[in-house]
Parts: structure tokens; C-alpha cells; sequence
């Protein structure tokens, strides 16, 4: 949902990111062989903050809302241990990325994925070519957060 300005800059923001990064798969920049291992997040929910910091759109705390932004056709990211993002363009399996079912059923997991990596303008995108290794949903964030985190508005108490 959106509402206010900075939602929508941020949106439009990242819908750039994603048509910058299909302008690489042109020729625009040269692409670089990569394996790179992370978790499939919503970017929107990620670079936004609008449900937290970034450990709070992480594992099973938000996969719900990952998957709803993935089908919606929120660019994906993949998100290293050590913090990098990388803009999923394109994923084995699935023809059609934003809003395509490969992502929706990776989200959340822990993947190895090799391809092609392209980076411009300070961000870097990755076309998947194979998924190595899929461990499945392995940050288990609702012992960490419960099922409503803390820093979500809370309802008041009766």
C-alpha cells in the first residue's frame, strides 16, 4: 500500500533501478560471471524502511510480504551476509521475472546462484542462470520477532 510522497519517490526509485538494469542486458555494460549466495527479499520493503530496519524484512518474519511483492511485481533482490543487494532480472525457470512463480517459490530461502553480474550507476543487478543450491527457508525470524514484531504498530490494549 502506498500513501505520501516518499512511498511513491521510493517506488518509482526502484522501478528505474529495475528498467536501468534490463537497459544492461542491451550491451550497456559488460557482464561478469558470479556465484553469489543470499536471500531473496522484497527491495521495496528493503530500501524503503517502511517496516523497519533491514533485519526486520528478512526471513520468515516477512516472507508474506515478500511474496506479495514479488507478485506484484516489485523487483526482487538478493541479499548477501554481508549486506549487498543484487537486483534479480531474470531467474532459471521463469520467463517472465517480476511476478513470475520461480521467484515466489525461492522467497525467503537461503540460494547459491551463479550467472551474470552487471553493475551501474552504484547498483548491481544479477541474471540468474542456475540455482546451486536452495536450502530452503533457513532464517527463522518469528522466534526472533514473533508474528508481530515489535516496532509494527502495535493495537491498543482494552
Amino acid at each position: 500500500m502506498l500513501c505520501g510522497d516518499r512511498e511513491v519517490n521510493m517506488r518509482a526509485t526502484i522501478i528505474a533501478a529495475l528498467g536501468a538494469g534490463a537497459g544492461l542486458l542491451a550491451g550497456a555494460a559488460a557482464a561478469e560471471p558470479i556465484t553469489v549466495a543470499g536471500e531473496p527479499i522484497d527491495t521495496w520493503c528493503y530500501f524503503s524502511g517502511v517496516m523497519g530496519g533491514p533485519e526486520a524484512v528478512q526471513g520468515t518474519s516477512h516472507h508474506t510480504c515478500a511474496l506479495w511483492c514479488a507478485a506484484g511485481g516489485i523487483p526482487v533482490g538478493l541479499l548477501t551476509p554481508e549486506g549487498k543487494v543484487y537486483f534479480v532480472l531474470k531467474i532459471e525457470g521463469d520467463d517472465a521475472t517480476n511476478g513470475g512463480d520461480r521467484l515466489l517459490e525461492i522467497a525467503s530461502h537461503g540460494l547459491t546462484a551463479s550467472g551474470e553480474h552487471f553493475a551501474r550507476d552504484g547498483l548491481d543487478y544479477i541474471v540468474v542462470n542456475r540455482v546451486v543450491a536452495d536450502a530452503g527457508v533457513v532464517n527463522l525470524t518469528h522466534e526472533d520477532w514473533g508474528i508481530v514484531p515489535d516496532f509494527a504498530p502495535q493495537k491498543p490494549k482494552e
